[in-house]
């Protein structure tokens, strides 16, 4: 079933660059195209990087006037974009690019955007002529600035260019996390506010109220905004929570199912996190998990690795291990289950190389954190591990979140092979 849908995306995908190809040269002289019309087409970026060892996986995005090429973390649990900004800097991190240049394109403290990047109600003018901000992630890292508007230069996938003015942060204090800095010019905001670069591009009627990603577990994938990149009707669906606008957080608390057995624990609130490299359970899941995998794994060829200090939990051989392929045969699957009606239900499915890595001493730990720990309270968070060799989809039309499985690594050079073919 996994293979029939893969090879559906592929073959929609192939479709698409043989039909966008013929229609390439009609949309480069239709710039006066209506808001159906470019509503219609998606924007796509290649994505880099990889859950271990790099942490993080990146999108190359050209701003300003002239455009200059920065990378940033695609994060799907917050709402802003900033970048590392010369404003003068007063404290910035080790980044691949020279510090933004801001524009003097200063968004005002009244300004709309300004005042739903403050929803909290902290909103105080105290400078009128510009919109202070500061953000906090859950691992302690912080970026303080001021907002600003500046040319973004994208590309559709069917050849056209746009160059909208997005609003953005020029992040002049920035404090790394305690998961650890990685050379980025900042972070691409991709939750569901009024300030994410997605919902600038649909109110401005570039795209559909639509992101998605596709990460290989090989490294790299695609990062989408817009709906004609997937088939709907096979797409595993779940409603979003309306009470939690905050985050890409299912309606229905999941139920936690271990080897496809209740593990007990039911209406687990999660959040779907592409900022974060890694899944994170509350405790008492994580404890479930780790008690249940413990007792699974007696009696097979794997003692725990107390050296290895990887991540919180690692288990070595009788020699190292190249690939999880080696060693999956000794874990069970996970899977959350969320309701989407009143008996129907779908399932999240979480197998072990969605939940393990291979660490640089070659043994294999536990990619599954415990979130209290951090202080992430309740929340359970799927992060990039998880969601690796699928579709991942948050539909703000629909306001449902959907997955399905997927080559990512062969779609993201499909995309590539297309976008070749345009700029050619």
């Amino acid at each position: 079933m996994e293979k029939m849908n893969v090879r559906l995306i592929i073959a929609s995908m192939v479709l698409s660059l043989v039909l966008g190809f013929s229609s390439a040269v009609d949309f480069r002289w239709r710039k006066a195209a209506d808001r159906f019309t470019r509503a219609a087409s998606s924007v796509v970026f290649p994505v880099h990087g990889n859950v271990y060892p790099l942490g993080y996986y990146n999108v190359t995005i050209n701003i300003g006037q002239p455009p200059r090429p920065y990378y940033l973390d695609l994060d799907t649990g917050s709402d802003l974009t900033w970048l590392q900004c010369d404003a003068p800097c007063v404290h910035c991190l080790e980044a691949p690019h020279p510090l933004y240049q801001p524009s003097n394109d200063l968004i005002p403290c009244n300004d709309p955007l300004c005042k739903a990047l403050h929803f909290n109600g902290n909103h105080r003018c105290e400078t009128p002529e510009q919109c202070d901000y500061e953000v906090e992630y859950a691992d302690g890292g912080s970026s303080l600035g001021v907002l600003v508007r500046d040319v973004f230069s994208l590309n559709y996938t069917k050849g056209l260019r746009l160059t909208p003015r997005l609003a953005l942060g020029c992040g002049y204090d920035q404090i790394p996390g305690a998961s650890g800095h990685h050379p980025l010019d900042g972070v691409l905001g991709l939750g569901r506010g009024k300030v994410s670069i997605l919902s600038q591009l649909h109110s401005q009627g570039y795209v559909k109220n639509v992101v998605g990603h596709c990460l290989s577990s090989l490294g790299g994938g695609i990062l989408f905004f817009g709906n004609d990149l997937y088939d709907s009707s096979r797409v595993s669906w779940t409603p979003m929570a309306r009470e939690n606008s905050k985050h890409y957080s299912p309606a229905m608390g999941g139920e936690l199912l271990f080897g496809g057995r209740t593990t007990g624990l039911k209406n687990l609130l999660t959040v779907f996190d592409s900022g974060s490299s890694y899944t994170y359970f509350n405790s008492k899941a994580y404890q479930a998990v780790t008690y249940l995998l413990k007792r699974e794994l007696s009696g097979k060829p794997l003692k725990e690795a107390r050296d290895d200090h990887t991540l919180p939990l690692c288990w070595q051989g009788r020699r190292p291990f190249m690939s999880i392929e080696e060693v999956k045969k000794y874990f069970k699957p996970l899977a959350l289950s969320f309701k989407t009606g009143w008996r129907s239900k779908t399932l999240f499915e979480i197998p072990p190389e969605a939940y393990l890595i291979i660490s640089m001493k070659g043994n294999v730990c536990l990619g599954i954190l415990n979130g209290t720990e951090i202080g992430l309270q309740n929340l359970n968070l799927i992060g990039d591990i998880s969601m690796q060799d699928q579709m991942i989809i948050y539909d703000n039309e629909k306001q449902s979140i959907g997955w399905i499985p997927a080559d990512c690594d062969e779609i993201a050079s499909l995309k590539a092979a297309q976008a070749q073919v345009y700029e050619y």
